[in-house]
């Protein structure tokens, strides 16, 4: 049997592995994060590089801003393109947040598309990508929520799978506003280490 992949779904098809009819407005309401000099020194730095042409250029940013709010968490790590599968659906996730140890194990926090600029696509990945995490949690006794970033690097929408089931799907938070996107960002990941075991 041919498997199938997270890019070769549609939407309709992404929803239906959860299954939901309808996202749900997330009204992310966080504190605003003062950016340390450190991440402040390497914005700056990365200034000399297109970071609009490429997936490849936007990954380094988004590195660079995950690492400004992951560090502060010693209990997950984040492992990058990785495979996760569940029956006949597999797929790479640029990005997944696991519980901090040598090798990728439920329960699976978090997933990070990264998308040239293509924020439907990326929607469409997320939420399947989040709903096999969900599935692989559960068969492993873990029942919790995962979340789910899209991201370009200078734009960030943040997603919420919950049990109940339901998809929260935030609204655009930029670099332009960088306190307010780490303080959501801050929020995300730290609703995701309640759940390390």
């Amino acid at each position: 049997m041919a498997r199938r992949t997270f890019s070769g779904l549609t939407l309709k098809e992404a929803m239906e592995l959860i299954p939901v009819q309808e996202t749900t407005r997330w009204e992310l309401d966080a504190p605003p994060r003062t950016p340390s000099d450190t991440l402040l020194i390497m914005l700056s730095r990365l200034e000399s590089f297109a970071l609009t042409s490429s997936e490849a250029a936007k990954v380094m940013l988004i590195d660079v801003v995950l690492a400004e709010i992951v560090s502060l968490y010693p209990q997950i790590k984040v492992w990058k393109e990785e495979t996760i599968e569940m029956g006949d659906l597999a797929g790479v996730a640029d990005y997944v947040i696991a519980p901090r140890r040598a090798y990728v194990e439920t329960p699976l926090l978090c997933v990070i598309e990264a998308k040239r600029d293509d924020f439907y696509a990326g929607e469409i990945q997320c939420i399947a990508e989040m709903s096999v995490c969900y599935q692989n949690n559960l068969r492993d006794g873990y029942d919790v929520e995962v979340q789910g970033i899209v991201s370009n690097g200078q734009v960030w929408v943040f997603y919420r799978l919950t049990r109940a089931p339901k998809v929260f799907v935030s609204g655009a938070f930029t670099l332009t506003h960088l306190p307010e996107l780490l303080g959501v960002l801050d929020y995300v990941i730290a609703a995701s280490v309640t759940n390390v075991p």
